[in-house]
């Protein structure tokens, strides 16, 4: 059943207006899925009654290409219906379209020093021990100022809460971390009006809106404006339509730095073109453009101020996200500036892609008990689908200044915990086993030392070592690569990096002609479809060719190598994604798994393992101390590893197990599935794990750019479930039993690696079935692993 809310839009026959009047010359227009989807999207969020309504405004550089409005604009005292002009409470987006940009204005002009003290400016700020505050750092969120006043001033009016500004002590020390504060700003507008012996409201109409022809937008609309504004809550004079929803603004009787603004998505649209054009726009059509802000204004606009050793990484006014691109979840935070807004609202303007999203939202309207975050959320990754992946190369191209930011998220971490790599003590031997050799590396970003070196750069410059060649796995030599890998050339090294998932996973036999040994260092993920483990069973196999050595520098099994278990691959159905008949979750070292390999298949390798020091079959990877980097572009955090042999099972059939999200294999999705109901299903089991309906727009893989139901596995104190695999095959068991017509059970027979577990699966077998014919399978498997077990 619908929400009150939903059911009175939906009533009204969801007003949806478009308009075809351009911002500047019309572009062609989205294709016509994206639109379909977009509509899905905001529609949905209407009806499960968390806004009432919304303009959505998105296009690039010179041209509008999608422009559309849903639902209401108020609800009560009586309804109207949205339209493309609708005027909006702004709320914080004033912090970034008025605020800063009339502060880099002055800037630019010469009149206000962004590093100098803000007491320069307003002496009775310095008070309680802000006197080293700088302007930049109002700016950047990283004053130290506390978010807000606790309280409205008891008298004084707006002198009275700028004086409580001004007295107010610091909550942290200037420049050390981000704490947003509407006080910065509220700051920041009082300096705009001490400087300029303007109000901050004439200013801005003046300077910006004036010159951007932005006649929608200003401070304290009119009675004209405010009639078609969108409302917001309950005021004393009855429903807010065209009075400021923030408190502080409202003290400050409507004009502040932080909030207070009101304006149009077509209005905002003509800003963002504005930026994305290097700070000009047109007068007038055809007219000769006007110059609102410099490009080295803009490009500020897009590097950091803030610390980037503790995000959310800001720059100036603004906060930095991943570009508008298929693969921008996994990218770091530069390349797009965005800012949202309490009452709903939102602006996204890349610089990569030269485009940029509008999204204007009453979501507080009737109560405050709306929420725009999940639109947000699916609009972005919709219009993130249309762009291809790109690189942090592709960002550098775009933002030259970026290139700083990119290298501080590419460091790899320093060990702090007890135990050494097989890097480490081979480093503690002085390289002796190596010494004399000249050796091939196979290895990736997974590789390296207590001190965070490469395993490339360590061994290129070990002591009576020679480095002739290297060699990567899937994923490419620094791991971000989600396609075939072509060979490259190791900047550091100026060696060729041969790739072994390219045209051949093999390895090439003129690549191992001046070798006299080949090394193995990366780290494996614990799962059997890994294909690390099928290069590593290459490696041998290679090694054993040659007649030379295989090192394999010993790593944990990040899982836990005390744990084992799940389905059993079929002996005769290897493949890449299966190199032995192992169980899902083998519950080996890297060199354990070796040693199997090796023997079990008869290979006859050289083989010689440089085992850990001080590691534990118990430890999970945490335990270790050995620094975590993602072992692949879906696999970020530890959570996501400990989830992915369980979820990977399923990945095959027609679902969206959350590649193309901020969450990969947290999430199980598909435009078929009740999210509600399947969730209920999942949590009537014994999983270990506790579920929560979730929908998401994948960028990615599967479903990219549709709107997928489905659940998020939800993080918790919860047993772990009692086999490994049993989580896997609850979801696999749920949804063939909720959705027989749907769930394409034949695409989920690789993964399961098991043809008796699977057939019980298409057969319609329970879960406790299909756990147990897994655990009988992992089980006969146990006395072959004993074999191996080092540690």
């Amino acid at each position: 059943m619908r929400p009150p809310l939903a059911r009175s839009v939906f009533a009204l026959g969801l007003a949806v207006v478009l308009m075809h009047t351009p911002l500047r010359a019309q572009a062609a227009p989205l294709d016509t899925a994206i639109e379909t989807e977009l509509r899905h999207i905001v529609l949905g969020q209407i009806e499960a009654g968390r806004l009432p309504g919304a303009v959505v405004i998105a296009g690039t550089a010179h041209e509008v290409q999608y422009r559309e409005a849903f639902g209401l604009r108020m609800t009560e005292p009586h309804e109207e219906a949205m339209t493309v002009d609708t005027v909006f409470d702004l709320a914080s987006l004033t912090k970034v379209i008025a605020t800063t940009t009339a502060v880099l204005q002055l800037s630019e002009a010469g009149r206000i020093d962004l590093d100098a003290p803000v007491m320069r400016y307003w002496p009775q700020f310095a008070a309680n021990g802000k006197e080293t505050v700088t302007v930049r750092q109002l700016l950047a969120h990283t004053s130290g100022l506390q978010a807000d006043l606790a309280a409205r001033p008891a008298r004084g009016g707006r002198a009275g809460v700028l004086r409580a500004i001004a007295q107010q002590r610091l909550q942290a020390a200037p420049g050390e971390r981000v704490i947003y504060s509407d006080l910065n700003f509220a700051a920041l507008g009082e300096l705009v009006e001490r400087i300029t012996g303007e109000q901050l409201d004439e200013y801005c109409r003046a300077h910006i809106f004036g010159p951007l022809r932005m006649h929608d937008t200003g401070f304290l609309p009119d009675a004209r404006h405010a009639a078609r504004s969108a409302a917001t809550t309950a005021g004393r004079a009855g429903m807010r339509q065209g009075n400021v929803h923030d408190p502080l603004a409202s003290w400050m009787q409507g004009v502040a730095g932080n909030a207070g603004l009101f304006s149009t998505a077509g209005d905002l649209a003509r800003f963002a073109q504005m930026l994305l054009d290097g700070g000009a726009a047109p007068a007038a059509p055809d007219a000769p453009a006007v110059r609102v802000l410099s490009p080295a204004s803009i490009e500020a606009l897009t590097a950091p101020a803030s610390p980037l050793a503790t995000p959310p990484w800001r720059s100036l006014g603004w906060a930095l996200a991943s570009p508008l691109t298929a693969n921008r979840d996994r990218l770091p935070p530069i390349g797009m500036i965005e800012h949202t807004g309490y009452t709903g609202t939102g602006i996204w303007i890349d610089f990569v892609t030269r485009r940029f999203v509008v999204i204007l939202t009453n979501r507080v309207h009737p109560d405050d008990s709306g929420d725009a975050r999940p639109l947000r959320a699916q609009i972005i990754a919709a219009m993130a689908s249309l762009a291809p992946p790109i690189g942090a190369a592709g960002i550098a191209g775009a933002l030259p200044g970026a290139t700083a930011a990119l290298a501080s998220v590419s460091r790899l971490p320093v060990a702090t915990g007890p135990v050494r790599s097989g890097l480490d003590v081979l480093e503690d031997q002085q390289f002796a086993p190596l010494a004399g050799l000249r050796i091939g590396l196979v290895t990736n970003r997974t590789g390296f030392d207590a001190t965070g070196t490469r395993t490339v750069d360590v061994l290129a410059h070990a002591p009576r070592v020679t480095l002739v060649a290297l060699f990567s796995p899937e994923h490419g030599l620094n791991g971000d690569v989600d396609e075939q890998v072509s060979d490259s050339r190791d900047a550091a090294t100026g060696l060729i990096v041969h790739s072994l998932y390219g045209s051949t996973q093999r390895f090439p036999p003129d690549a191992l002609e001046d070798i006299d040994a080949l090394v193995y260092d990366i780290q494996d993920a614990g799962a059997r479809f890994f294909t690390y483990e099928t290069t590593l069973g290459y490696a041998l196999e290679a090694a054993a060719a040659r007649g030379i050595p295989l090192f394999v520098l010993d790593r944990p099994d990040p899982l836990g190598a005390d744990r084992f278990g799940g389905p059993v691959l079929d002996s005769g159905h290897e493949s890449f994604t299966g190199y032995y008949p192992l169980p899902l979750e083998p519950g080996m070292t890297v060199g354990e798994l070796a040693a199997l390999f090796n023997r079990e298949r008869h290979i006859g390798a050289d083989l010689r393992v440089i085992p850990m020091t001080g590691y534990r079959r118990s430890m999970r990877f945490a335990d270790t101390g050995l620094g975590f980097v993602p072992l692949s572009p879906n696999l970020r955090t530890l959570a996501q590893l400990d989830l992915y042999p369980e979820v990977a099972m399923l990945e095959g059939a027609n679902l969206s197990v959350g590649r193309g999200t901020a969450a990969p294999f947290e999430l199980i999705g598909a435009p078929w599935i009740d999210g509600e109901r399947l969730a209920a299903g999942l949590n009537a089991l014994d999983t270990g794990v506790r579920f929560a309906a979730a929908d998401f727009v994948p960028t990615e893989s599967s479903w990219h750019g549709r709107l997928c139901h489905g659940v998020q596995i939800v993080p918790g104190p919860h047993a772990p479930a009692p086999h490994a695999g049993r989580l896997g095959l609850a979801l696999a068991a749920t949804l063939r039993a909720l959705y027989p017509m749907h769930f394409d059970v034949a695409a989920t027979r690789d993964a399961i690696g098991s043809r008796a577990v699977w057939q019980a699966l298409r057969d319609g077998a329970g879960l406790d079935q299909l756990d147990a014919l897994a655990v009988e399978e992992s089980q006969r498997f146990a006395p072959l692993r004993d074999k191996y077990l080092r540690y």
